[in-house]
């Protein structure tokens, strides 16, 4: 297990082992162990999430707020996508900084979000089948969110714009200015 540490505090981007032959391949995709060993984070997992969508979808920027936040270790079980990360923690050096990797079924790359975070991934592939473990459940009344366009936050998509698919729910995100200044209320 390697560990890459990101401009983002508690952020990291997790390549796993992979043992390979003729037959296939294994991969020990977690272990609380060593999770502890490398980044000094003490999770748990509580809850196992999976979507499929085709190429273009983009499902974001989603949060949860205060008791409800949500620490999140994702991985690409199928194909590949662009995933995102974004700080929103108010009194962090890097708040509204963000940091992007490639995750696929071939790199079998994870990336770790902590808490106080937003989240949000583009498909690249044809399809892909995105796995998430949480350590907090969903609560519908704290869930959140910013368009993913957001000029402030200027994301990279690495995708055309106007082949983006969004659900009509995040059509409707707020802006970054908005999220922050409805912290201040």
């Amino acid at each position: 297990m390697k560990v890459e540490h990101t401009i983002l505090k508690d952020c990291f981007i997790i390549t796993d082992t992979v043992f390979g032959d003729n037959r296939g391949y294994f991969f020990e995709s977690f272990h609380k162990q060593k999770f502890f060993h490398h980044t000094g984070l003490d999770i748990n997992f509580i809850q196992d999430n999976q979507s499929s969508s085709t190429k273009g979808v983009l499902r974001g920027i989603h949060f949860q707020t205060g008791e409800n936040a949500q620490a999140k270790l994702v991985r690409v079980i199928k194909g590949e996508v662009l995933d995102v990360a974004v700080d929103l923690r108010p009194d962090s050096p890097t708040y509204g900084s963000y940091v992007s990797a490639i995750l696929s079924d071939t790199n079998h790359k994870q990336f770790f979000i902590p808490r106080g975070f937003g989240h949000a991934f583009i498909v690249l592939s044809n399809e892909a089948t995105f796995f998430y473990k949480c350590d907090n459940y969903y609560n519908k009344a704290s869930e959140g969110g910013i368009i993913f366009n957001d000029p402030e936050l200027a994301i990279d998509w690495q995708f055309p714009s106007s082949e983006i698919l969004l659900s009509e729910k995040d059509l409707q995100l707020p802006s970054f200015k908005s999220y922050t200044d409805s912290l201040t209320k």
